[in-house]
């Protein structure tokens, strides 16, 4: 059986957005090596395995599809919670910009949240 280990996301700064999403999201650092020009970054949500690859995205192909994706208001990547409201309020409270409030698009209450490093981020709670 196939299962996800590893997805990525480009950032434009990897320390930036290794301290926004360990600091602020509350990921866990798995992975952080020091490769000279560039780092090996991955975080994790505490419990899980699977990790997240903050990918260096200075390339053509990764600054135009970031560009495509954030133009489009389309996030990069999706994340569970359990209570989207309260999550909601704790990151505005430490300053994160939502482009999308809470809203509840069928099944699924949904925000949309700017990352700092280049990305949009939906935060989804299943509703029943």
């Amino acid at each position: 059986m196939l299962k996800i280990a590893m997805t990525s996301v480009f950032v434009d700064d990897e320390e930036r957005a290794h301290a926004f999403y360990t600091d602020v999201l509350g990921f866990e650092t798995r992975t952080h090596i020091d490769l000279g020009e560039a780092q090996f970054i991955t975080v994790g949500a505490p419990g899980q395995d699977v990790e997240l690859l903050l990918e260096p995205g200075d390339s053509p192909i990764a600054r135009q599809y970031t560009k495509g994706l954030r133009d489009a208001g389309l996030p990069c990547i999706v994340f569970g919670v359990d209570d989207l409201r309260a999550e909601y309020e704790r990151l505005r409270g430490l300053g994160v910009t939502f482009t999308q409030e809470p809203t509840e698009q069928g099944p699924v209450l949904t925000a949309i949240l700017d990352d700092t490093v280049g990305n949009l981020i939906q935060l989804a709670q299943p509703l029943s």
